[in-house]
């Protein structure tokens, strides 16, 4: 008989973000080993949830394998703090009363999303079916909060803290992201009783995400649909959110004034693919400056993100000072799987960063460092830079395939 794992999953299939994504590969890609049941909200990832998801509180599916509970949650704004509250304290609520509604577990998963709260609902969950409890930590927080001013409250940063280091001291096992993010468990121990920990990288799905000739149907299709073609993209695909800088980003493509050209003759445009809490003073800022080479772009359904990742010449992947050691921005996985060069806005020593310098597939600089930024998209202007995009791609299938982390979460369940 398979060994019964259970993951709360918070966003899970269709729902388009990345964490959601990355469990939905690490649930089917155990199913020949293990028998996998995902607690999770009903579609919502926008904050909009369709009228057959509000009729009853659970909702019970098999998808592609793998068993799926669904529970009912409140509509919100990403722009709104107490409706993301309420949301998210009704997941936790219900998703501890779905745990009672599924048979016994073996092994329980979760990640630490959302903050704090995934972290306690696994653990509660591990207690309730008496099995042993994987902590998966994609954002270190309260640090993450902190490193951003998004709350100045001691006694809430205070108890947050305590309580997820109390999931960590709890756990079977810590996982983490990134080589720094491994630093941060230690420093928050003091390098003394750390629990028992491990490191493997994110992904994406290489096998179907690849890159596609300029020329290719699809991608031209992208292009026109959105004003890009015959265009040089820059692009920021991912999360609009909190912890980027993307508001001091736009200050400097400010300076590239419409009718910027490359070395080509292509007219240079920047394109945002996405969502988030500060997407409309982005474009409330372009509006305001009369920006007109900058334009904003829906998620994209992940059959398509082949499609519009393949539509950027060079991508951004950036993160505000003071993440390091807190979050690893996978978007990185998707702009190497299609062998796009990289703007890397990030600091010297994250995961990410490491990577990007020891396979030359991008340049890089500190966050904050805007004359820098400037500089580097001036020199992506003026060069040809497909040579590096190609570098990421060959670093990607060669250690940081899907596959190859899937299977070491496997190893990691196997041994406990």
């Amino acid at each position: 008989m398979k060994r019964r794992v259970l993951i709360y999953a918070h966003y899970y299939a269709p729902d388009v973000a990345s964490t959601g994504q990355i469990l939905q590969d690490i649930a089917e890609g155990m199913l020949d080993d293990f028998e996998v049941t995902v607690i999770c909200v009903v579609p919502s990832y926008t904050g909009v949830i369709h009228e057959k998801y509000k009729k009853r509180k659970y909702f019970f599916e098999k998808l592609n394998g793998v068993n799926v509970v669904r529970v009912r949650v409140p509509e919100f704004s990403k722009e709104n703090k107490l409706s993301r509250i309420k949301n998210i304290l009704t997941y936790f609520y219900l998703g501890v009363l779905a745990t009672r509604k599924i048979g016994e577990q073996d092994v329980v998963f979760s990640i630490s999303q959302p903050p704090i709260l995934g972290g306690i609902l696994g653990l509660f969950g591990s207690w309730l079916k008496r099995a042993k409890y994987i902590y998966n930590i994609q954002d270190f927080n309260p640090e993450q909060i902190m490193s951003v001013g998004y709350s100045n409250n001691n006694i809430f940063l205070k108890l947050a803290m305590s309580l997820d280091k109390f999931t960590c001291r709890h756990a079977d096992m810590v996982i983490t992201v990134g080589r720094d993010l491994v630093e941060t468990l230690k420093k928050r121990f003091a390098n003394k009783d750390v629990p028992r920990y491990a490191m493997i990288n994110n992904w994406i799905d290489e096998q179907n995400v690849y890159p596609l000739s300029r020329k290719n149907v699809n991608v031209l299709a992208f292009k026109k649909k959105y004003g890009l073609e015959g265009k040089f993209v820059v692009m920021y695909s991912g999360n609009i959110g909190l912890y980027y800088d993307l508001e001091g980003l736009m200050r400097v493509i400010y300076e590239f004034k419409p009718g910027t050209t490359m070395y080509d003759g292509r007219e240079v445009i920047f394109a945002f693919v996405g969502a988030g809490t500060i997407l409309n003073k982005l474009k409330e800022y372009v509006k305001e400056n009369k920006m007109r080479n900058v334009c904003f772009i829906p998620y994209q359904d992940k059959s398509k993100l082949i499609y519009s990742l393949n539509a950027g010449d060079v991508h951004l992947c950036v993160n505000a000072r003071g993440i390091k050691g807190v979050s690893c921005p996978s978007k990185a996985y998707g702009i190497m799987a299609v062998g796009k060069p990289i703007i890397g806005v990030l600091e010297a020593g994250t995961e990410i960063r490491s990577i990007i310098d020891e396979s030359g597939c991008g340049k890089c600089c500190e966050p904050g460092d805007y004359e820098k930024i400037k500089k580097i998209i001036q020199w992506y202007i003026e060069n040809d830079s497909a040579e590096m995009g190609e570098r990421g791609r060959l670093i990607l299938e060669k250690r940081l395939t899907k596959n190859r982390s899937v299977k070491e979460y496997i190893n990691i369940i196997k041994g406990l």
